[in-house]
């Protein structure tokens, strides 16, 4: 009695007797130098993106910390404001003098310290961002854009941020 056996072919057209040898040869064998190179580039790469990442967190909490510290010294020193206006109208009633003269100095180089800077003066060229117009007191020949003419109450900033606008009169360019 002969049996015959059948032999399953795969589907992809390989025979199932390839030997161990014969497989390794089909595939490429792994260079160790090159992987090690690849992992080298691939941990690099994750360390640059790493260092970038903390570079970024850095400048971020650095730009938080100084916009609370202008929020607190703006908090702290608006109030401020009030104080030293009253303090001009007094210079413009009667020089100051005494005891009351060098706690207005002491307190205008304390704020002043502190990074309140007081701007406006008569002939500073009118910026709205920067004075508040009160009223339009006419044209002025002598002027070549809109100018303050007087300043009732002196403006405030700390860094670039204004306080309080300097309130102002102004005058516009003669025509012609």
């Amino acid at each position: 009695m002969t049996e015959e056996t059948e032999v399953e072919q795969p589907l992809d057209g390989s025979t199932n007797g390839d030997t161990p040898a014969e497989e390794a040869a089909a595939e490429p064998t792994p260079d160790p130098v090159a992987e090690a190179e690849a992992r080298v580039a691939e941990r690099t790469a994750d360390l640059q993106r790493l260092q970038a990442e903390f570079v970024n967190y850095k400048r971020r909490v650095e730009r938080d910390r100084e916009l609370l510290r202008e929020n607190a010294t703006f908090s702290a020193l608006a109030p401020i404001v009030e104080v030293l206006d009253t303090i001009d109208r007094a210079r413009e009633h009667e020089p100051l003098e005494g005891g009351f003269k060098a706690v207005a100095e002491q307190l205008e180089r304390t704020v002043a310290a502190s990074g309140l800077i007081r701007y406006g003066e008569a002939g500073d060229a009118f910026d709205p961002s920067l004075h508040e117009a009160l009223s339009h007191v006419g044209t002025d020949p002598e002027v070549t854009v809109t100018t303050c003419k007087v300043i009732a109450k002196a403006g405030y900033r700390i860094g670039e941020r204004v306080v309080r606008a300097a309130q102002v009169l102004v005058v516009d360019p003669a025509e012609g």
